[in-house]
């Protein structure tokens, strides 16, 4: 049971982690290089939207499996890495949620209301939430294979 909950834990990392370093560092530049905003935007958001939902699929397998982890060695006993990752990654979920529950829908109603710089930016928000949780998950990555 252990290494299935290290499993999910970890798959539901690499998609995450990977899906923000994909999406800011590869999909992001070509698209501002390639595409007028009209093309551009709509894109963002529905490749947003894809991603958003896989993500919550996998912050729920993060969490779940992170917290059985931890109640299954005990609070008072478990590694203080484990408990920084705990932190960070609440952390990390709290953006998520703001990210998914409040600037996505702003990000589909200016697209949907072909509202170009609303949408640009939203999607410049969405962005740096993106960058900030990109950098506090490397830092979690570091931490949990470093130690504190």
């Amino acid at each position: 049971m252990r290494n299935l909950l290290l499993l999910l834990h970890l798959a539901g990392i690499i998609v995450w982690i990977g899906g923000m370093f994909f999406a800011h560092f590869c999909l992001r530049p070509v698209a501002v290089a390639q595409l007028p905003p009209l093309q551009r935007l709509p894109l963002m958001a529905a490749v947003l939207g894809r991603f958003f939902r896989v993500v919550a699929v996998a912050v729920v397998f993060i969490v779940a499996s992170g917290l059985l982890r931890l109640l299954d060695v005990g609070f008072a006993v478990a590694p203080r890495a484990w408990h920084a990752m705990m932190s960070g990654g609440l952390l990390m979920v709290v953006v998520f949620t703001y990210l998914y529950g409040i600037c996505y829908p702003a990000l589909r109603f200016a697209v949907a209301a072909a509202n170009w710089p609303r949408a640009g930016q939203v999607l410049e928000h969405i962005r740096k939430g993106v960058v900030f949780n990109l950098a506090l998950g490397a830092l979690i990555v570091v931490i949990a294979t470093l130690g504190v």
